[in-house]
């Protein structure tokens, strides 16, 4: 290359260089420009959403349920949010039954929860969704499945939560959600991957992975509260703020779940029990079997987690409700006799009301959202254009007087049972396990899980609360339900 080839590129180099750098800066500020006026867009809507329902309520679900009642159809057009919302039962059978097909969870749920849940059934339509569907229900419905579920259940309770609250049954204060959240990760790791991460041993090991799945849970719920998407997209581009948390906590769970794949496929799956060893005969594909593997711990942990707070915060505050759960243990199975088999449930009529009871009250999802594929008419009259967001909410639904009584808002048990025989309510009245096609494939399970664990402690402990809560609970943001500060509880041992 002669001096003047050497001129002519460094010339053109440097006038790249140049054109670069004025792209990047135009870039920069085109963004700087269009995110101060999202921001403000963002903060007038918040703005307006805060002011609204802060001043009254303490939760935004509380909100909702009274903009729900004030109307009568039971549905409202939150226009700020583009989101139609609704506690019409015929609504939510037209959008989970009649018309299934036209509400899916749409590619803009799909894009929200995609860096968490990937291509698990809970975030897919269409065949990707059929095939988890089909292969879960084919494993779930089979009576070994069912047996081993309980078997692990038991051997956590009896092993772990049992002798760790028998540490503060002289004193001291637990906070259960925690507990109860080591204790369903064990729960739904042994059962679904034949893992065991031990985080209910009495130290209370601390695991980075639970960590990071609450961290991804509450950031990914923080998109789908943000009035415009293209600022949540516009921080993932550039890997800031709660984006950065969110990609760097779902690094450490693809770690995990990435490992957990390698080990089964070491170690051989074909004759193991679990959940994981059962899809893998089918499904090579290793991002998409982390998919799966992220929505059974969405499944088997946040939810059951969710429903056992719930469920001894409205016991703490009803002692008669305790004693009379005990008194039908005692009657059906003995006085001092552990439940010995997953059958034994279906005589416990009193306690299936009380754990509906409680979800009706604090469901563990408490709504659910779908997208309008093209312009339709709810049987209400409600008519949603094509795109829109429609949620329906279980929330609110479950403090609806004309569904369930003047009495609504208080916890009555009795209302399930007719002659003392439990009795089931209309799904799209309940959708708490959800309805319809999409109706939760793990409920049978989920019960199992909730009534064990429930009559273990109460047949054993005098479980109260440790501090009055004469208000409703305070929510935290995330995918599933939860109490913000926990659930602080006492126990003391039951005199013979």
């Amino acid at each position: 290359m002669d001096h003047l080839d050497v001129f002519w590129w460094l010339k053109s180099f440097h006038v790249y260089s140049i054109l670069i750098f004025i792209i990047i800066s135009l870039f920069f500020l085109i963004f700087y420009i269009v995110r101060v006026r999202l921001w403000c867009n963002c903060e007038i809507c918040h703005a307006y959403i805060t002011t609204s329902w802060s001043s009254q309520f303490i939760n935004l679900c509380d909100w909702y349920t009274h903009l729900l009642k004030k109307t009568p159809t039971r549905t409202i057009h939150i226009h700020v949010l583009g989101n139609i919302i609704t506690s019409n039962p015929q609504n939510v059978e037209y959008m989970l039954k009649t018309r299934f097909d036209n509400y899916p969870k749409g590619k803009t749920f799909s894009t929200i929860l995609g860096d968490f849940l990937g291509r698990g059934i809970f975030n897919v339509d269409g065949d990707l969704w059929r095939f988890q569907k089909r292969m879960s229900s084919l494993e779930l419905g089979k009576v070994s499945i069912r047996s081993y579920a309980f078997e692990v259940v038991k051997n956590e309770i009896d092993k772990r939560l049992i002798p760790l609250l028998d540490e503060y049954k002289q004193g001291g204060v637990l906070d259960f959600q925690d507990v109860f959240r080591r204790f369903s990760f064990d729960c739904i790791c042994r059962f679904s991957f034949g893992l065991d991460p031990k985080c209910l041993e009495s130290s209370l090991p601390i695991s980075q992975f639970a960590l990071s799945f609450d961290l991804a849970s509450k950031l990914s719920a923080k998109r789908a509260m943000t009035t415009l998407p293209i600022v949540w997209k516009i921080n993932r581009f550039f890997n800031i703020g709660s984006e950065k948390e969110l990609r760097e906590a779902i690094k450490v769970i693809n770690i995990l779940a990435q490992e957990v794949i390698r080990q089964k496929r070491k170690l051989g799956f074909s004759n193991h029990r679990d959940l994981l060893s059962r899809f893998m005969g089918s499904i090579s594909d290793e991002t998409y079997l982390r998919d799966i593997v992220i929505s059974f711990l969405l499944a088997g942990r946040d939810t059951i987690a969710s429903a056992l707070t719930s469920f001894f915060y409205v016991i703490g505050n009803h002692p008669e409700v305790t004693k009379s759960i005990r008194e039908e243990a005692n009657r059906v199975l003995g006085t001092n006799e552990d439940l010995t088999s997953f059958e034994q449930m279906s005589e416990l009529h009193y306690l299936q009301a009380c754990v509906y009871e409680s979800m009706r009250l604090y469901p563990p999802i408490q709504f659910d959202s779908k997208f309008c594929l093209e312009d339709d008419f709810l049987p209400d009259g409600t008519f949603v254009k094509k795109g829109t967001r429609v949620t329906y909410h279980p929330y609110a639904m479950g403090r609806m007087e004309e569904l369930w009584g003047c009495d609504a808002l208080e916890f009555k048990p009795q209302r399930w049972l007719k002659d003392g025989f439990f009795v089931q309510e209309n799904p799209f009245k309940y959708p708490v396990f959800q309805a319809g096609l999409r109706v939760c494939l793990g409920k049978e399970m989920a019960l199992v899980e909730l009534k064990s664990v429930a009559l273990s402690l109460l047949r054993r402990f005098h479980v109260e609360l440790a501090q009055p809560y004469h208000h409703t609970p305070r929510f935290s943001p995330g995918l599933t339900a939860s109490f913000n500060g926990g659930l602080l509880i006492s126990v003391r041992e039951i005199s013979p």
